[in-house]
C-alpha cells in the first residue's frame, strides 16, 4: 500500500457544566448557533484548524483535525473561551478518541463484484454505493474499498487500529483479487 494518511481524528471531551450556547455565539465570531436546525453550537477555529460541536450538556466534539494533539489543543482553546464567559470548568477533564478516518491507495484497480462474492464480512450494492464495504473484528474497523484501489478506513479508536486494519485489508484484497 502506498502511504497511509490520517484524514480526521474525532475527539470528545465532557465537563460537568452547562454551556450557555447563545452567549457563546453572541461573544465569538467563530461560533454559529441555530438551535432550530441543530442542537449544538458549531465553532470553527483557524489555529488549530478544527471544527467543534459544543453542546449545552458540557460536551465538545472536535472534528477535522489530522492528529489527536491538534484536536486536544482545539478543545482546550474552546474550554478557555467558555471559561472567559464566567462558566466554571474544572481544569482536568478527559478526552477520548471517538473515530479515526484514514485513507490509502493500493496502486491498482479492483473488481469489486468479484471481491464481494469471495470475501466474508463484505457487502457491495453498486446501485446504492459505489464501494465495497468490509468489516474487521480485530481491530474493530470498517473499510470503503473503491474499484480504483482507494481505501477509506473508519472506526478506529487509535491510529494503530487504522494502520493495522489497512495492512490486513490489503492482504485480504490481494488474496481474493
Amino acid at each position: 500500500m502506498e502511504e497511509i494518511k490520517i484524514q480526521n481524528v474525532v475527539v470528545s471531551a465532557h465537563v460537568e457544566a452547562i454551556f450557555p450556547l447563545t452567549k457563546i455565539a453572541e461573544e465569538y465570531v467563530d461560533a454559529e448557533y441555530e438551535p432550530e436546525a441543530f442542537p449544538g453550537l458549531v465553532m470553527r477555529l483557524k489555529d488549530p484548524n478544527i471544527t467543534a460541536l459544543v453542546f449545552r450538556s458540557g460536551t465538545i466534539v472536535c472534528v477535522g483535525s489530522k492528529t489527536e494533539k491538534e484536536a486536544k489543543a482545539g478543545i482546550e482553546k474552546i474550554m478557555k473561551m467558555i471559561k472567559k464567559l464566567g462558566v466554571k470548568i474544572e481544569d482536568k477533564y478527559k478526552t477520548k478518541i471517538e473515530n479515526i478516518v484514514a485513507v490509502g491507495t493500493l496502486g491498482y484497480d479492483l473488481n469489486l463484484e468479484n471481491l464481494a462474492f469471495k470475501m466474508e464480512d463484505s457487502e457491495y450494492e453498486p446501485e446504492n454505493f459505489p464501494g465495497l464495504i468490509c468489516r474487521l473484528t480485530e481491530p474493530k474497523v470498517s473499510f470503503l474499498v473503491f474499484s480504483s484501489g482507494s481505501i477509506v478506513c473508519v472506526g478506529g479508536k487509535k491510529i494503530s487500529d487504522a494502520k493495522e486494519g489497512l495492512g490486513l485489508i490489503e492482504k485480504k484484497l490481494k488474496k481474493y483479487s
